[in-house]
């Protein structure tokens, strides 16, 4: 097991054989995720975005569910104006 220290700044050095084995090179993003009563540290690399690529793929197009909420906002901005009448 590996141990760190963190600093006054809040800062916690992360050891060499850690880094290299998980890619973490400066400037890596690094996720604390907040689990029961630990606290996961996850670096985002490529290979981990690679990972979770599609996880949250879906049948339906994003864009399509767009177009169709817009098709209702104009539908009912339509009514409101034949409704109330254009001003």
């Amino acid at each position: 097991m590996e141990t760190a220290y963190v600093t006054s700044k809040g800062q916690l050095v992360v050891p060499a054989r850690i880094r290299r084995k998980y890619g973490i090179k400066p400037g890596t993003r690094i996720c604390f995720i907040e689990r029961d009563h630990e606290i996961l540290f996850q670096p985002v690399t490529k290979e981990f975005i690679r990972n979770v690529r599609g996880m949250l793929k879906s049948d339906t197009s994003i864009t399509q569910e767009l177009l169709k909420e817009r098709a209702r906002d104009k539908e009912r901005e339509e009514t409101r104006l034949e409704k109330f009448g254009a001003r």
